[in-house]
């Protein structure tokens, strides 16, 4: 984008010079008359100026252009982020930027007990849950704070129970769940606690935030939604069978699933009931909403295309087999992005008429829900305990990284590096080195304005001059 901006810069900068080329002045005789040669160079002064004035506006405007540019670059830096589960509360999982073309190993962050959840990242900031290894110990369950380019930790908090929730970030505020029958929120900076919902049973569903409202579901079989700030219920809905599946926010809707094999759609504000739709098993995948649809999996091996105002059936595919399609959905540029339990496979398939584009087998099943950045989709099988990077248009293998146990978390994928969990207790950050990506640091923005201060006020003077000759 810059270079065509020079290239057009250039092209005004020969017009000008084109229209403002100084001509040599012509002497003319007419019969019986006297005309004089002394030449009058008042024009050529003009004509300087006006060059001067034109090469003063054409720098301040590379300048601003340069700016511009730059600006644009580090707030695109400065605002890649991934806040919660599969990204954003539709949960499309899908980002326009680019993942790591390499499977690095940049750092490893070594933590006492499991890590199940799919990590959040904002401001620099990367957060995800662990839990103590085995099925009743409660020493060790904590959310962390660590810094995305290091790994260094910034803060944890500890609870009782178990924590099976993934982190949802807003407002200067973390959110998760507990199997203590809570739904938690602290400060995001500093880790300090700031209120708690008890709800009827373990927090084990996957938070979303959306329009200052977080939602939330519990093994109670409620959905929740909670004023962010202040933690203050607003509404539940009861449904027949655990709430694990994260709930996707679009247009004013709620949407999510039940182990009562149900999907529902609910009016975000008030939770009254839209729609619900019967799938064959248990809903426990979070679902997708994208160009009016909504994509979901179930334990009956199907993925599902609902119509989202209606919850009319599309279509459904088997994409899995001997109960299992737990892993959420991706949708990106048409495609249609899931796995497989225990056939093993990633597939991609049309979103308008679920026609499979490619599959690709992995070592083992699949249970996580792939991210899609750029031309990548990021997926881990849980239990080949891998994570692969495979081409988006084919499927074909990029690159596979290897970790020492299972993996249920979801990769994050922001500025280059993808970051998920394992059952060894280590949280991953996989891409290139900082010395293979340039960094602009933060302090470069006050140049950016500097640039564009002297820009402005080169602009300015050169408009004051010509005013001045006009005269």
């Amino acid at each position: 984008m810059l270079f065509l901006r020079l290239e057009w810069l250039l092209k005004i900068c020969d017009c000008i010079h084109a229209t403002t080329k100084i001509k040599k002045p012509k002497t003319l005789i007419s019969q019986g008359q006297y005309i004089s040669t002394k030449k009058d160079y008042s024009h050529k002064y003009k004509v300087v100026s006006m060059n001067k004035f034109y090469v003063a506006l054409t720098l301040a405007i590379l300048c601003l252009s340069i700016a511009l540019s730059l600006s644009f670059t580090v707030n695109a830096q400065q605002a890649e982020s991934w806040p919660m589960f599969h990204k954003d509360p539709a949960h499309t999982g899908y980002s326009t930027a680019t993942g790591p073309s390499t499977n690095q190993t940049l750092w490893t962050f070594k933590t006492n007990g499991w890590v199940l959840s799919s990590p959040a990242v904002a401001n620099n900031v990367l957060y995800f849950t662990s839990s103590d290894k085995g099925y009743f110990g409660t020493s060790n369950n904590n959310i962390y704070a660590v810094n995305a380019k290091d790994g260094t930790k910034i803060w944890n908090y500890s609870v009782s129970a178990k924590i099976y929730t993934s982190p949802a970030v807003a407002d200067g505020m973390v959110f998760f769940g507990s199997d203590d029958h809570a739904i938690y929120a602290l400060n995001a900076t500093t880790g300090a606690y700031l209120w708690k919902c008890i709800t009827d049973g373990q927090a084990e569903g996957v938070p979303t935030v959306s329009g200052g409202i977080l939602y939330a579901g519990s093994n109670d079989g409620k959905l929740y939604a909670f004023n962010d700030a202040l933690g203050m219920p607003i509404w539940n809905f009861t449904t027949g069978g655990y709430v694990t599946s994260g709930p996707a926010v679009s247009n004013g809707v709620v949407y999510f699933g039940s182990y009562d094999h149900n999907v529902y759609a609910l009016d975000a504000l008030t939770g009254a009931k839209k729609w619900s739709f019967t799938t064959g098993s248990v809903v426990a995948s979070s679902p997708v909403v994208a160009d009016g649809k909504v994509y979901v999996g179930s334990f009956d091996n199907k993925t599902y295309a609902l119509n989202a105002d209606t919850g009319a059936l599309i279509w459904n595919v088997t994409t899995g087999y001997d109960q299992c399609v737990q892993a959420s959905p991706a949708f990106a540029n048409g495609v249609i992005y899931t796995g497989g339990a225990f056939d093993h496979k990633v597939y991609a398939l049309d979103a308008t008429t679920g026609a499979t584009k490619w599959s690709y087998t992995a070592d083992a099943g699949i249970t996580s829900a792939p991210a899609i950045v750029g031309n990548t989709v990021y997926v881990s099988s849980t239990l080949a305990n891998k994570t692969y990077a495979l081409n988006s248009q084919n499927g074909n293998l990029v690159w596979s990284y290897q970790t020492g146990d299972n993996l249920y978390s979801s990769p994050a994928v922001v500025n280059g590096v993808a970051y998920f969990g394992s059952y060894d207790g280590n949280l991953y950050a996989i891409g290139q080195s900082s010395s293979q990506v340039p960094e602009i640091p933060s302090s470069f923005t006050n140049y950016i304005i500097a640039v564009i201060a002297v820009a402005l006020i080169i602009v300015a003077v050169a408009v004051t001059m010509l005013r001045k000759r006009n005269k």
